[in-house]
């Protein structure tokens, strides 16, 4: 962690909050419930549960006579911190209609007021704590704002009025870059986080870890290589895919990505522009570890690891499609710099590599210790970010983690083989 002013945690704080609610501007009243499975949440309890982390970890502990707004949230709005509480069931989510919308609001500002005045006169013995905390929370609601996205567009997808959140009919007209492979040679290497900035506990600490020589696509598949996979009955070989992920298609029906319909011999995807033509020159996004794995047995390659996917990207800026971009959807452009395009942003890339703790980790003390460490089990490392990540949460070192059947996140993959 580095320690920063209070001025500046006051102006992070401030614009990171605003972007929430700036998301759910377009928003009707009505959307804010609806949650259509249970692995997504409504967009009103995202709202709420980045404000109760803050008032859980911070003003409960913190500020002097705090107030909870109100008793029952500690209960509607603790998603999984067994040590805090018992939480209401992530599957009925979508069954509480209050506190309103307008509550929901209400409970952010005062939960902001409070926070800002603990900012103002934070109590030095307690203040770098109290710092790391309010970064914590700050992340912790920028991954929400991925989720509060991705969450929304899976909602959307069940209304066949093809709702659309923003107006966006331009993602350009670049075509993709030819497709080759980047030596890299390997040997005794360096992973994970230097402890310079802010990352999370499940990235670090800092080890070495030796890598045989390997060769990674300089950019991600798109959408029309995967349409290729897909005329080639690779939904239909089970040579192609792990037992696992044949039972997941057989089980789960699938014939494309998440999103994608045929109509007239045409391919189209729902986005949160409503439905559009399947753009080929931009990422292939919506698909599990599993297809991805099949996609690259079918290509004659492999997916990366992630050592090899971190130490490979180390030199590429970040920069790339982001939230910020506003298109909430992968597009054709290059942000990226040579040798490697689209690092970083468009989607999320699986690697071959389940999330594990890295050798000599320890979980945060108290509560948080169950933010990531409890998960590492039967779920796999992504790295990069999307278009619904904020730009300023993402980093070389950051692990996303998801079962390898999920597929509402805009998740992707880049190629990787053996080198000589």
């Amino acid at each position: 962690m580095t320690t920063i002013t209070a001025d500046k945690l006051k102006d992070e704080y401030l614009r990171i909050r605003s972007y929430s609610e700036q998301l759910v501007e377009p928003l009707e009243i009505e959307d804010f419930i609806v949650q259509a499975d249970t692995h997504v949440s409504p967009t009103k309890w995202h709202l709420a549960h980045t404000t109760w982390f803050f008032e859980t970890f911070l003003l409960k502990n913190y500020l002097s006579n705090y107030t909870v707004f109100h008793k029952d949230y500690n209960y509607l709005f603790n998603s999984y911190y067994e040590t805090v509480g018992k939480f209401h069931p992530q599957k009925s989510r979508g069954l509480i209609t209050r506190p309103t919308v307008s509550e929901t609001f209400s409970y952010r500002k005062y939960v902001d007021d409070h926070i800002l005045s603990l900012i103002k006169d934070i109590d030095q013995v307690d203040a770098e704590k109290i710092r790391q905390l309010i970064e914590i929370g700050l992340n912790h609601e920028q991954q929400h704002q991925e989720l509060l996205l991705t969450d929304l567009k899976y909602n959307f997808s069940f209304n066949p009025t093809n709702p659309v959140y923003i107006t966006n009919d331009t993602f350009g007209n670049s075509s993709a870059q030819d497709l080759n492979f980047v030596d890299i040679n390997g040997g005794l290497v360096e992973i994970g986080n230097d402890g310079e900035g802010f990352s999370f506990d499940n990235e670090g600490p800092r080890h070495k870890k030796w890598l045989d020589p390997y060769r990674l696509a300089n950019r991600p598949v798109t959408n029309g290589e995967y349409l290729q996979f897909i005329e080639d009955g690779g939904y239909t070989q089970a040579e192609y895919w792990l037992s696992d992920g044949w039972n997941a298609v057989k089980t789960y029906k699938w014939q494309a990505p998440q999103y994608w319909e045929k109509h007239d011999g045409e391919w189209f995807v729902y986005t949160l522009s409503g439905l559009l033509p399947v753009n080929e020159h931009a990422p292939v996004s919506h698909i599990s570890f599993y297809e991805a794995d099949a996609y690259a047995r079918w290509a004659g390659k492999r997916l990366p690891t992630e050592e090899e996917w971190e130490h490979g990207l180390k030199q590429t800026p970040i920069k790339g499609n982001f939230a910020e971009q506003g298109y909430f959807q992968p597009i054709a452009e290059n942000y990226g710099e040579q040798p490697f395009s689209k690092g970083f942003g468009d989607v999320w890339e699986w690697t071959q590599s389940a999330y594990s703790p890295y050798p000599r980790s320890k979980p945060l003390k108290g509560a948080l210790g169950e933010y990531n460490a409890k998960f590492m089990a039967n779920q796999m490392v992504l790295k990069g970010g999307s278009c619904a990540t904020p730009e300023s949460h993402i980093r070389l070192t950051y692990r996303n983690f998801f079962y390898p059947q999920m597929r509402w996140q805009f998740s992707g993959l880049r190629l990787a083989e053996d080198g000589e």
